[in-house]
């Protein structure tokens, strides 16, 4: 009984190391609205082979949720906007949805959301937001009546134009005419610990302010950034900018502890003439660079430590959209299983052997390392970051686990990031520039484990600590650190077994 017991324990001390592969913030969208696509059961071999751990589905369609049975995929299924006012009306509605689309495929396909209805607040029919709510609550009886409330979550998803105001992101707050309605929404979700649903698109705020330095801002390139004066904070992307803008707006409701989840974002990759934005350039960039953003665990400025859950949209083109032709371009993947670009979705990407950091780009004559300046700020750093890591490099060594995640710090980071990529590029100075916030040292930077490729091998040496290592005490800062202790933990938890295993043999 000791032994079971101990051995229980280690394992719950062992759940608690990351694995290089499990990254369950990044889902993808799988539209429908086509008629190429491949069969779902080689989309779900697809998805299997990438680091998308979720996908959402608008509606329940049967055969891409039993394809994904025993994945360990998570599956957000969805109800038509057609479908509230029976959902709304009648309990024994709700009953027979979820007898139809939940309970044959449950456990063995990871149903974790239902969305009830699509951007419903923007329908403009009073008599259809009216039974939003309605439809919700019955949904989530149903689930309760089948013992599955809590193990399934139900919300619905909204539109990022409910928000009044965004700017600054401390200000943002729900538009008045929404706010009635969504009260009692939030307050369901706050009832039931479901998440609010929200599609930001920084591709339609470009389109909408097309000045080179939006677009920057927009992809998570290095930029001057934007400063909320309310909280002293410098925005380096759109894309916190808009998330906080929405936990604000949560906030100034009474619902700021309701989890944000963004449903929908991503970037077309070909467009009409007259469209603004839309390329295969800025659509790997944002995806790549937003992706890399959410492996770095730094979360948003208010909401530190956690990246937020995110579906980006979307998994393949979809031929038969209406509008203009940027609705039909915004697939990761081509009906072939191909990439359309790589983001480093694939499994092989972002989360190599922390060994990797040890090799030098073949065929390049090295001059020096590429570090951050001292004075740069964090949050010109984080950006460095996310965008370094969205070029195609490898910042596996810098996530949790890698032989370069400690000290767990912006600047370490940074510097490994920076320094990856001018290892990889012609080495120009422009190269190790990132808005002025790099320079280029001969003193090794390399420490411990973590080994920095270049120099030539003259300065310096690997295994002493640099100046971004405070050799004292290790900083965990807050994105998602395995402290020490964890590891004392584990040394001390299996002490403890062997002297039970001797004591009962």
């Amino acid at each position: 009984m000791a032994i079971s017991i101990c051995f229980s324990l280690l394992l719950i001390v062992l759940s608690q190391f990351p694995s290089s592969h499990a990254e369950p913030f990044i889902g993808v969208n799988y539209g429908q609205v086509a008629d190429n696509l491949p069969p779902p059961s080689e989309t779900a071999k697809l998805i299997q082979s990438t680091s998308i751990q979720k996908v959402r589905l608008y509606g329940a369609d049967p055969a891409i949720i039993k394809a994904l049975a025993g994945t360990g995929v998570g599956i957000v299924i969805g109800t038509a906007n057609g479908d509230l006012p029976s959902l709304a009306a009648d309990p024994n509605a709700a009953s027979q949805w979820i007898s139809s689309n939940v309970l044959p495929f449950y456990p063995a396909s990871k149903i974790i959301l239902i969305t009830v209805g699509n951007e419903v607040l923007l329908s403009k029919d009073p008599n259809l937001v009216s039974q939003l709510l309605p439809a919700m609550q019955n949904v989530q009886k149903a689930l309760e009546a089948v013992s599955l409330g809590g193990k399934i979550k139900v919300s619905t998803v909204h539109a990022m134009s409910v928000l009044g105001s965004s700017e600054p992101p401390s200000s943002g707050s729900f538009a008045s005419g929404y706010q009635a309605g969504l009260k009692d929404i939030l307050q369901f979700l706050s009832d039931t610990g479901s998440p609010f649903a929200i599609n930001p698109y920084p591709f339609f705020a470009y389109q909408s302010d097309p000045r080179p330095e939006t677009l920057a801002f927009c992809l998570f390139q290095p930029n001057a950034g934007r400063p909320d004066h309310n909280t002293g904070i410098t925005y380096m992307n759109m894309f916190d900018a808009q998330v906080d803008a929405v936990h604000s707006a949560l906030k100034s409701m009474g619902f700021e502890k309701v989890e944000i989840v963004v449903a929908e974002t991503g970037w077309a990759s070909r467009g009409d003439p007259n469209e603004v934005g839309p390329s295969v350039d800025n659509a790997k960039a944002y995806n790549g660079n937003l992706i890399a953003h959410l492996r770095s665990m730094v979360g948003t400025p208010l909401m530190p430590g956690k990246p937020v859950d995110t579906y980006i949209f979307a998994l393949y083109d979809e031929n038969l959209k209406s509008g203009p032709s940027s609705e039909r371009a915004f697939g990761l993947f081509k009906t072939d299983h191909s990439m359309a670009y790589d983001v480093g979705l694939a499994k092989s990407s972002g989360s190599s052997s922390s060994n990797s950091s040890s090799q030098t780009p073949s065929g390049k004559a090295s001059t020096g390392w590429c570090v951050s300046k001292k004075d740069a700020t964090d949050e010109q750093l984080q950006s460095s970051i996310d965008w370094a890591c969205g070029q195609g490099i490898d910042c596996g060594p810098i996530q949790p686990g890698g032989a370069c995640f400690e000290p767990n710090n912006v600047a370490s980071h940074a510097a490994f990031a920076m320094n990856m990529y001018y290892q990889k590029s012609p080495k120009r100075p422009t190269d190790c520039d990132f808005s002025q916030t790099a320079t280029i040292t001969s003193q090794n930077p390399s420490y411990n484990s973590c080994v920095y490729p270049g120099g030539g091998g003259g300065a310096g040496s690997a295994g002493v600590m640099n100046k971004y290592v405070n050799s004292d005490k290790i900083e965990s800062k807050k994105n998602g650190a395995v402290e020490s202790k964890v590891y004392s933990s584990l040394s001390f938890l299996l002490i403890v077994v062997s002297l039970i295993v001797h004591v009962n043999m």
